[in-house]
């Protein structure tokens, strides 16, 4: 196993369906409990272990899916009301090494997700399947992102930092 990729990399579904949505709403939902059974019984020391050698620690882990889940819900919303409205990317690496992403309580993030998450799918639920084909464009891409592709992206991002930590060294 990669332990850069634990689950592989993110692969775009070749076609959009609304079951495929679903699953990814569902996804996203899930996150939360699913990051909290991932630390559960975690020591300290173990949190603020990287959960594989030259990798993050568990403790930045768990912030940068608050951030980057944060980002995205922002995106969404954006998509959603703006005509494909430029994004901001964001420098992951230098936000996993802010004073709060290495010290703060992970139950901090965890709390965040909790509620994020929750408003994040209930927005998605109610979508009209035209709006999952409203766009943003991100310049670090160089492309247009539509809200079907950010809402697999960031379900697949959420499983793929808890695999992280599950299956850390």
């Amino acid at each position: 196993m990669d332990r850069r990729y634990p689950i592989g990399s993110f692969q775009m579904p070749k076609e959009k369906s609304n079951e495929q949505f679903q699953s990814f709403i569902m996804d996203i939902k899930e996150l939360p409990e699913k990051l909290r059974e991932a630390v559960q019984g975690l020591t300290e020391e173990q949190i603020d272990s990287p959960y594989r050698d030259g990798g993050w620690t568990i403790r930045q882990v768990v912030h940068h899916l608050a951030d980057a889940h944060m980002n995205a819900f922002i995106r969404t919303k954006l998509a959603l009301t703006e005509d494909t409205p430029t994004i901001n990317p964001f420098e992951e690496n230098d936000w996993a090494v802010t004073e709060e992403a290495k010290e703060a309580p992970v139950e901090w993030s965890l709390s965040l997700l909790d509620g994020l998450q929750k408003r994040w799918a209930f927005l998605l639920e109610r979508l009209e399947w035209q709006d999952v084909n409203k766009t943003v464009y991100h310049p670090g891409l160089e492309k247009e992102l539509d809200v079907y592709t950010l809402t697999a992206l960031y379900a697949w991002h959420g499983k793929h930092h808890t695999a992280h930590i599950v299956n850390a060294e």
